[in-house]
């Protein structure tokens, strides 16, 4: 009979003496982050925010509050920053089990990635599929490593004003998964105390005020500015773009940009960007009175009936002869030839696909 346990042989755990008793000190690697931060207990326990979302479904005494909230606040003792997983879909001779979402959001080093700016918005976009979708499927440590590296996406914005957009999407579906949850289809589908998920809700909430009250501060400089360049060149700069709104937001900064924003060979690319392998594309073109085909309008029609092209800096890869989930250093791929993982084929790289957010999501769909 296998032994479950932890072996009894181990020296132990280390302990170290808080406000709130005894805690256990677990180091993997490297020195964990404390992110124990005091707490309101009179603004936590207000009646009024118990009623926004569940009403009189449980009466909670601030002992309890104060702890479930601790606990949720405290980082995950064992963290995984591994480079590759291996995505296996059941059970052989050889193993057991199989790999879950949960598991490779542990597994998977998504705390890095979203320093890297290549990958922030595909983890973002990731995090984003996950608060829509499977939120439920995830275990009670996923779901505490999920909320640990979204505060570290909040905070990244808060600090670099890295696509504050994006993040406020994610943190509106999210919220709105919340709230049904807790109040339209009830607590046994939410892993952990409902108190937790109040928590949850409080500092969800916080992001958002924080990141509607963002203001990025005008940069002085004396050097060369983007209004110093060239009309052709700034022109050229706004055909890079595939953001529409992107595109809109800059239009804002000054007048000359608003007319380069509104030239419609712009939005026409937008339209054959995103939408042109779509079968009905061309068959109900948006005119105006002259009979011209108004390539904007025409572009936010189509992006109700289909989804836009995603594009992204970096993304994780998967190997289809190993079945392994990695990240791919580009650095180490063009110095040393590095495919990213163990590979056993021949030719690695004819191996490789990379994975969008919601093909990640479609790998552990059993």
């Amino acid at each position: 009979m296998p032994f479950l346990g932890k072996d009894w042989r181990s020296p132990g755990l280390s302990w170290t003496k808080t406000e709130q008793g005894w805690k256990s000190t677990v180091f993997y690697g490297h020195e964990l982050e404390d992110n124990n931060r005091e707490i309101d207990l009179t603004e936590l326990c207000s009646d009024n925010k118990e009623n926004l979302f569940v009403g009189d479904l449980c009466e909670l005494t601030t002992t309890k509050r104060k702890k479930d909230f601790y606990n949720n606040n405290t980082k995950s003792q064992f963290i995984f920053s591994d480079k590759w997983i291996y995505v296996h879909r059941g059970s052989t001779k050889e193993r057991h089990g199989y790999c879950t979402l949960g598991e490779a959001l542990n597994r998977l080093d998504f705390s890095s990635a979203i320093q890297d700016l290549r990958r922030f918005n595909y983890v973002a976009k990731l995090f984003q599929l996950i608060a829509r979708y499977q939120l439920r499927s995830l275990s009670g440590a996923a779901q505490k490593n999920y909320f640990n590296i979204l505060e570290k996406i909040v905070r990244k914005v808060l600090e670099d004003h890295y696509n504050p957009r994006l993040v406020k999407e994610l943190l509106q579906d999210l919220s709105m998964t919340l709230h049904n949850l807790t109040v339209h289809v009830g607590r046994s589908v939410l892993v952990g105390n409902i108190n937790i998920w109040l928590c949850r809700l409080e500092n969800i909430f916080k992001w958002q005020q924080q990141l509607n009250s963002l203001q990025i501060p005008k940069q002085m400089s004396n050097g060369m500015s983007f209004n110093d360049l060239p009309i052709y060149m700034q022109n050229h700069i706004l055909y890079k773009f595939s953001d529409a709104y992107d595109i809109i937001n800059l239009g804002k900064a000054t007048p000359t940009l608003h007319i380069l924003s509104e030239d419609p060979m712009l939005w026409k690319r937008l339209c054959h960007f995103h939408f042109s392998d779509k079968q009905q594309f061309c068959r109900n073109l948006v005119l105006t009175t002259s009979d011209n085909v108004d390539w904007k309008l025409m572009y936010f029609t189509l992006q109700k009936h289909y989804p836009m092209k995603e594009q992204y800096g970096d993304t994780l890869h998967f190997c289809k002869h190993c079945s392994i989930l990695f990240w791919k250093d580009r650095h180490l791929a063009l110095l040393f030839k590095d495919c990213g993982h163990p590979c056993t084929a021949n030719d690695p790289d004819s191996c490789l696909m990379p994975i969008s957010p919601q093909h990640f999501i479609d790998l552990f769909k059993f």
